[in-house]
């Protein structure tokens, strides 16, 4: 028990709330994922606990902020406290036993600022603030018109005045919300400006500039929107029930919160997956493309892996649960692609920092002009004259040109496009970092099983010793190998079934690790393994004259009474593969095959993909030295894996891409960009996309800096007249933002 006086703040805080919940047992909590679980046991009011938890955990996030490495984690008063790395978990005193009976759920991590901020973009706000500005503008022309037909003043002026107020009602909720926290923003700048405007009797500029703004800000929220869709439709696709198979064989509806792994769960045509898992019974075909991008059906059977949130298209289907629930991949990626979008790129951190101490600049920067306008070169401070114009009025064109509304979207509305359409494509980026990085990679570094192909083994053909019994060959390795999980096996019972091989039963079935297997069709006695099985039985001299296999190909002997045979394969190469890399050479970049694999094997694959160069016989030490040295002949490099052997490599790399969601969760884990499906074209898509969002970055900073130069420049002069100035500023904002918005649409394969 330690004293109060060393337990960390945030440990007391959820202790606290622990403490306080009839039924709650222990919270875990990811700060790195923004992953929150909680243990009950027996029923809970799960509306207000999401609600409790939420408050509580805004609180434990700003504590955990100040909180240091070195803080103590005793319990306290029974509660255990486990701390690893970004993972705690917190947990009422119980006896042994209790937490076998625990049922977790997972909910969503707080937004800091969800509350905070009154105008947070959510789904539909572009819509609001689209309202707002149509409003201004409409009430804007109606009162100028009033005015130019001669009609009432008060009419006109009232009409004017309710324009003002809907296109300056957004910035002036955001202006007071941070004058609260003491700080100015360029909302505020807004808001000076037209009151600055209408001062001096400017009305129709002031109009003008709000509602440019207010059309602004609806076309930011719109781009908003469109990367949260990405996100919506995968939480949509999640079913919140499931079909649990009893002790009896009966069906019981159960939250999926509920499913445990080795729970059997059904699933009926038209229904989601609740969980990943394995098909135990039944036929059907999956539609993925919420997971994957693939609009392809893809066919289940017993055997196949199924994944959360995908449709079962047609038939009934019994599936064992593998992963749980909060585990799965569908939970995955939503999580991925929610951090993705509140991780920031270094030049948009950049222009953060920059925007809000250019904000003070240009402010100061105006009120020392207004100085040297009136006192200096003694033009009159607020009346304008048919000759000149006042101080004041030249203070507020200066202000609204040098707004920095186009330079602070440049950035953030190209990535978030670009995380938009990565993720409606299967392409997911860990944050505008992971796009700006990939952009500026001169080589590509590739794994080449399950990466440059498939993965998944193909048999050539069966060979016998006498020929002309390859067919018993065939028939004889189905019989066996049906018995066993292994991908050769998989792959010879995949092949055999589909060249409509005599099925058989195997009786006496066995194992021989790393060997192979044996049993008995019937009275004959198989077996079936490596060449060395041979080497090491009465036939070992007849088999060192055996013609050995081509480097490329992996060989499978079988041995029984009165045959021998053996089954060639070949790791697939993807079809994509050749036309991928070649186009990754048309942008300049140098390919290179990083494999443990022979080198006679690795050249063979390299000559018929086209590679620049490759390095085989690596063990994953040797990738990661590998990738050190191309980062010191190229400057970048960018790997490609999906193993657990390349996750080293992969942390090694400026840029770290990992193949498939169904890759192995330490490759996912360093991975800064995730290709949903094994689509090795993918790598290109992402390349490509990297690039654009990049061109396009250039071109808004290219936009907003120059138009800023130019207007200031005039403005100081004095020749840039209000209603100008507000058109330049406010409709290069427009043009960016429509700029990056093109990135949410194009094929970028």
């Amino acid at each position: 028990m330690s004293d109060d006086s060393r337990s960390p703040e945030w440990t007391e805080t959820l202790v606290a709330f622990l403490r306080s919940e009839p039924g709650l047992e222990a919270v875990r909590l990811d700060s790195h994922t923004r992953k929150v679980q909680v243990a009950t046991l027996g029923e809970v009011d799960e509306a207000a606990l999401r609600r409790r938890l939420r408050d509580t955990l805004k609180t434990v996030e700003a504590q955990l902020a100040k909180a240091a490495e070195s803080e103590g984690l005793e319990g306290r008063e029974g509660f255990t406290v486990r701390r690893r790395g970004s993972r705690t978990e917190v947990a009422s005193p119980s006896c042994e036993t209790a937490p076998k009976f625990w049922t977790w759920r997972e909910f969503a991590w707080p937004d800091p600022d969800a509350e905070e901020d009154s105008h947070d973009h959510e789904e539909h706000e572009w819509r609001f603030l689209a309202g707002l500005a149509s409003l201004c503008g409409a009430l804007g022309v109606a009162g100028w018109l009033t005015g130019y037909a001669g009609g009432p003043g008060w009419l006109a002026e009232g009409l004017s005045l309710g324009a003002l107020v809907a296109g300056g009602w957004d910035a002036a909720v955001d202006s007071w919300a941070n004058l609260k926290k003491r700080k100015l923003d360029i909302h505020f700048l807004m808001l000076a400006v037209a009151v600055g405007a209408v001062s001096i009797g400017a009305w129709h500029e002031a109009i003008l500039l709000l509602f440019l703004f207010s059309a602004s800000g609806a076309m930011e929220a719109y781009a908003l929107d469109r990367t949260h869709r990405a996100v919506d439709s995968l939480l949509q696709s999640a079913p919140k029930r499931a079909w649990r198979l009893n002790d009896k064989g009966g069906e019981e509806e159960v939250p999926v919160e509920s499913l445990l792994v080795g729970d059997r769960v059904a699933v009926k045509a038209g229904e989601a997956y609740p969980a990943d898992g394995t098909v135990e019974r039944g036929t059907s075909a999956s539609d993925e493309s919420a997971l994957t991008g693939e609009s392809v059906p893809v066919e289940k059977s017993p055997g196949d892996d199924v994944y959360s949130g995908t449709l079962n298209l047609w038939g009934a289907v019994v599936f064992a649960v593998q992963r749980l629930p909060a585990e799965s991949t569908l939970q995955k990626i939503i999580r991925l692609i929610q951090t993705a979008q509140k991780l920031r790129a270094p030049s948009e951190r950049f222009t953060d920092k920059f925007g809000a101490r250019y904000t003070v600049l240009v402010l100061g920067a105006c009120g020392a002009m207004f100085l040297v306008w009136w006192l200096g070169l003694g033009l009159s401070p607020f009346t304008n004259t048919a000759e000149t114009t006042s101080a004041f009025y030249r203070a507020m064109t200066l202000l609204v040109v040098m707004s920095p509304c186009a330079l602070v979207l440049s950035i953030p509305s190209a990535i978030l496009a670009a995380i938009a359409w990565g993720a409606r494509h299967g392409v997911l980026f860990r944050g505008g970092a992971a796009i700006e990085k990939l952009a500026g990679v001169k080589a590509v570094a590739m794994d080449k099983t399950g990466t440059l192909t498939t993965g998944e083994l193909e048999v050539l053909s069966y060979e016998s010793l006498p020929q002309g019994r390859e067919d018993d060959v065939m028939s004889l390795a189905l019989a066996v190998e049906a018995n066993s999980t292994h991908p050769i096996a998989r792959a010879i019972v995949r092949d055999a079934r589909a060249r409509g091989a005599v099925e058989q039963s195997t009786a006496e079935f066995e194992s021989l690790t790393g060997q192979g297997v044996r049993g008995r069709v019937g009275e004959t006695r198989i077996l079936l393994g490596r060449r060395e099985l041979l080497a090491e039985g009465p036939l070992g001299a007849w088999a060192e004259a055996l013609p050995p296999a081509a480097p490329e190909m992996a060989e499978i002997w079988l041995v029984s009474d009165d045959l021998v045979g053996r089954v060639l394969l070949r790791d697939q190469i993807r079809e994509k593969s050749p036309g991928v890399l070649a186009a990754l050479k048309q942008l300049g970049l140098h390919t290179v095959m990083l494999t443990g694999d022979r080198r006679q094997t690795a050249e063979k694959v390299a000559s018929e993909l086209g590679l620049d160069e490759v390095r085989a016989g690596l063990t994953p030490e040797d990738k990661v030295d590998a990738v050190t040295e191309l980062r010191r002949r190229f400057g970048s490099v960018a790997m490609v894996g999906d193993g657990v052997n390349d996750a080293p490599s992969l942390a090694a790399a400026d840029v770290s891409i990992a193949m498939g969601a169904r890759g192995s969760d330490a490759a996912l884990e360093q991975a800064e960009v995730i290709l949903m499906e094994d689509r090795i074209e993918n790598v290109l898509a992402a390349m490509r996309l990297s690039r654009r969002a990049k061109r396009v970055i250039v071109q808004n900073l290219s936009i907003a800096m120059g138009v800023v130069a130019i207007m200031a420049v005039a403005s100081l002069f004095g020749v840039v007249p209000l209603g100008l100035g507000v058109a330049a500023h406010e409709g290069s904002t427009v043009v960016v933002c429509l700029n990056s918005l093109r990135l949410l649409w194009g094929d970028q394969t």
